[in-house]
């Protein structure tokens, strides 16, 4: 007999009402069991009871203890629910040192399944925060059909590999309140933030007599929906209005404010958009540089923003820019990424594809085209715009030019035909000459205008392109017009306002809607170049209007804002150097690399030329003259390109032509197992155009959650102490939210403890303070993208090294020993080679994910012992011919 309690001590008390604990004590003291009335004839079994130890493990790493300090710890309770205390508390830490116990939660009823129901009632009411624990696993224990019959036997866990199948904790709120710190602690760290954010939030407009909570009125995406692409264009050739598309949701802000708007501000308003102006032909909102733009400094998802938005707009065509061949990257792809990435789009709710190339080249825009077609989208195929059809000498950019790509794009069987003029170079008399030719060579043909303010003649260009015979232009909130945006909704809507072409909007309705960008471009001030003026020195240098505020950021990193001027006038001779292109992206990185480049080394034009093949030059600038943007119109300046070249291969025809299929199957599986369960389709799609981006930002989502949710002023700005807000989570999940204590830096370890308080409850974060100096030991991290670095899979001491520098290992060798909580863990390579580094020694403390050691990957010893014995057998086979032994 073991007379030592046991860990299911517990059960048997629940289910023969008698405390052992108490009795065995008493016992010890000198009664005896008669004394206790504890004899074997008044001893019964009543009813069933079954206790799960919760512990700090991870049962999908084989029950590998973790370790930390626990932020939440919400336990359960009621009738039937027994629970003994571990060291499970608010603010407890969890060492390496001890065991993983956190509390026995212990269920008691009459029946076994009313004991089921009761303990998985009281797991799920538990919330543990800080540490990963084992309740997951416990419950798909309670809830499995085996165990629920009773038939369970003792290999059932190594033979039921379902029960380990468990849902990621969102951690919503924590991890929200992770970032909410951090930036307390250490301000926002979004690129090309200079200042801080206007005073006033944007106010809704109230839209009197509208009912919000109704469907919006009918639009012409119903009238798509109804008939299809090719009678929605024959609907759109019979309307006598000017339509207008509205680029707030776009190009507007890509232009103004660094394409930094978020998805929650956009969101806000448009169910007002929807009610207010659903005459509008489009809403251009997704597409160019907001795709790269929400995963690299929003740390949004841009596919959650298109359905988000198209849920809330139902009524009104969506529209994208689509880069061709190159989707909404920067570079060439393979094509069936491209099919994939617009099928997706179409999907998730774009109706009208804008579709361009940087360099005007047919054979990319063809590619675009074919995809939206398959998809069945809108092709509007646009013709990039530059130089100017009414000047006396116009140059290569003629009328001509401008007319043969229309008849090759019509060819292609489009939709749309739409006019580009990403810089605002389309002066009135030439809209009138271009627009009007097209009117007259294409009848039939829908004409679409988009154009940028940057001169201040947009306005005039419009009406001017209305009269020869455009159907639609693109305009933006008056608020958020002119200069390198578009010309202003109001101004152009009310210049026809009475007219044949009477766009036939509610202007008053539209100056609420306006009212609501004002604010909101007040508030997101932090990104405004505050632009004075329009600048008519936009017809030399020709800098398209989205680029002007990107390049401006760009030189006041450089340090090279004070040049700003010179910039202007290096990026026209860079133009030239390049062979006088379109400037759109990403043609127009080219160029804007080319002239900081310029100026940065004190280069005219006439040095460029002499000294080409001495420079080191921008890959963005090698990789033009190389060919993989397409061939520019009049193909590469020579003797420039062979001398910048230097040797290095050129691309002929379509870049993408000759890429492999992308296999998305195996990068889904790559990215699920780097990220986690949460990777979709969309993310893939996302990765596919920009792997390192999408890392980054599913780190970060890791890390700090959906952010996309919370008010821009949390995101952009710190919360201040005693100030209370409300973030709706998501639907049915709100949080009342406090910040009500920042501590000092602790010169031990440089961290910070904020504390808040969350719908009542206290929390704290610790955050590192980036500008404070630690004393403490800082490790360097195992970079999972490199197998070579191999890191601690656990918190724990360093028990044993079984390598040093110098040693050869094969993948599965042992590097070291780790012990936490009682448990060893022997710590392999992940790759062959040989170990260049360690990083520890025997007795440190880790913690998951620190650096151990690095091993260089090469041929394993055994690797070439086989490839030996395989040359030695050939060269023995092949004696008598002419094979080089040294060969």
């Amino acid at each position: 007999v073991n007379p030592r309690i046991q860990v299911e001590h517990t059960i048997t008390e629940m289910i023969t009402g008698v405390d052992l604990v108490m009795a065995q004590m008493e016992i010890a003291g000198g009664a005896s069991l008669i004394d206790l009335d504890l004899t074997q004839d008044k001893i019964s079994i009543r009813g069933y009871s079954i206790q799960c130890r919760v512990t700090t493990e991870d049962p999908q790493r084989n029950f590998m203890p973790d370790t930390g300090k626990i932020t939440v710890y919400r336990s359960s309770s009621g009738p039937g629910v027994r629970l003994d205390g571990g060291p499970g508390f608010h603010g407890s830490v969890i060492g390496p040192d001890y065991d993983s116990l956190l509390v026995k939660v212990i269920g008691f009823a009459h029946s076994y399944r009313a004991t089921l129901r009761k303990l998985l009632r009281a797991l799920t009411e538990f919330r543990i925060k800080g540490v990963t624990t084992n309740i997951g696993f416990l419950q798909n224990v309670l809830i499995h059909p085996q165990f629920q019959e009773g038939r369970v036997h003792t290999g059932f866990i190594e033979a039921t590999p379902e029960l380990f199948r468990l849902s990621t904790p969102k951690n919503r709120g924590q991890k929200m309140l992770r970032y909410l710190a951090d930036v307390a602690v250490n301000g926002p760290s979004i690129a090309g933030m200079t200042g801080p954010l206007g005073d006033v939030d944007p106010v809704l407009p109230r839209l009197a007599g509208l009912d919000l909570a109704a469907p919006p009125p009918r639009g012409y995406r119903q009238v798509l929906l109804e008939k299809g692409p090719e009678a929605f264009m024959k609907e759109i050739r019979r309307t006598k209005r000017l339509l207008l598309t509205d680029t707030t949701w776009r190009d507007a802000h890509q232009s103004l404010l660094m394409t930094r708007m978020r998805t929650h501000d956009i969101a806000r308003v448009a169910p007002h958009t929807a009610h207010a102006l659903p005459n509008l032909f489009s809403l251009e909102m997704w597409g160019g540089a907001t795709f790269d733009v929400s995963l690299r400094f929003l740390h949004e998802c841009p596919w959650d923003r298109l359905r988000k938005l198209r849920a809330l707009v139902p009524n009104i065509p969506f529209q994208m820019l689509l880069r061709g061949a190159n989707a909404v990257g920067y570079s060439s792809y393979p094509d069936n990424v491209v099919f994939a990435f617009v099928k997706k789009a179409k999907e998730c709710g774009v109706d009208i594809f804008r579709i361009f190339d940087s360099l005007n080249y047919p054979l990319n825009l063809k590619l675009g085209i074919d995809a939206v077609k398959e998809a069945g989208g809108v092709v509007e195929a646009a013709i990039c715009y530059t130089g100017d059809v009414s000047a006396a000498a116009p140059g290569k950019f003629d009328l001509a030019y401008y007319l043969g790509l229309a008849e090759t794009l019509v060819g292609y069987g489009i939709h749309i035909l739409g006019i580009k003029d990403m810089a605002g170079l389309l002066k009135p008399r030439a809209a009138s000459l271009l627009v009007g030719s097209l009117r007259k060579k294409f009848p039939g043909l829908p004409i679409h205008l988009h154009t940028h303010d940057t001169a201040g003649t947009g306005v005039a260009t419009y009406l001017a392109a209305a009269a020869a015979g455009a159907d639609i232009v693109d305009v933006a909130c008056d608020s958020m017009s002119g200069m390198t945006s578009q010309p202003s909704f109001g101004a152009v809507a009310n210049s026809v306002a009475g007219t044949d072409l009477d766009c036939g909007l509610d202007l008053a309705r539209f100056s609420e809607i306006d009212s609501y960008w004002q604010l909101a471009r007040d508030m997101y001030q932090c990104f405004d170049p505050a632009l004075k003026s329009g600048s008519s020195d936009v017809y030399m240098h020709e800098m398209p209007g989205g680029q002007y505020t990107n390049l401006q950021f760009q030189a006041r990193s450089l340090g090279l804002l004070q040049k700003w001027p010179a910039i202007k006038v290096a990026y026209a001779a860079a133009n030239r150097l390049c062979g006088d292109i379109v400037k759109v992206t990403p043609s127009s990185k080219v160029v804007g690399d080319f002239a900081q480049f310029m100026v940065q080394n004190n280069l005219n034009e006439a040095d460029v030329l002499e000294q080409a093949d001495k420079l080191s030059f921008p890959s963005s600038v090698v990789q033009y003259f190389q060919g993989f943007l397409g061939q520019p119109p009049g193909g590469f300046p020579e003797p420039l390109t062979s001398k910048l070249l230097k040797g290095l291969p050129r691309v002929k025809g379509r870049p993408g032509s000759e890429l492999p299929p992308l296999d998305f199957v195996a990068l889904k599986a790559q990215l699920l197992s780097k990220h986690g369960a949460w990777v979709s389709d969309e993310d893939v799609l996302s990765s596919a155009l920009y792997p390192d981006v999408f890392d980054d930002y599913a780190r970060f989502r890791n890390e700090f959650g959906d952010l996309s949710v919370i008010p821009t002023r949390l995101f952009l700005s710190p919360l201040r102490v005693d100030e209370e807000v409300v973030v709706d989570l998501a639907k049915g999940r709100r949080v009342f939210l406090k910040l009500m204590a920042v501590t000092g830096v602790a010169k031990e370890t440089g961290r910070v403890e904020a504390f808040f308080e969350v719908n009542g409850n206290p929390l704290q974060i610790s955050v590192l303070d980036r500008s404070a100096t630690s004393t403490v030991q800082t490790r360097k991290k195992a970079n999972p993208d490199h197998p070579g670095e191999v890191g601690a899979p656990m918190s724990g001491v360093v028990h044993e090294l079984r390598v040093e520098v110098g040693s050869q290992v094969m993948a599965g060798d042992p590097v070291a020993v780790m012990v936490a909580m009682k448990m060893e863990t022997i710590v392999a390579a992940h790759v062959a080679g040989v170990v260049s580094a360690l990083e520890v020694a025997v007795g440190d403390s880790l913690s998951a994910g620190d650096l151990l050691g690095v091993i260089k990957p090469e041929e394993s010893r055994e690797a070439r012992s086989i490839m030996r014995q395989r040359t030695e057998s050939m060269l023995a086979n092949e004696e008598d011919s002419d094979v080089d032994a040294d060969t």
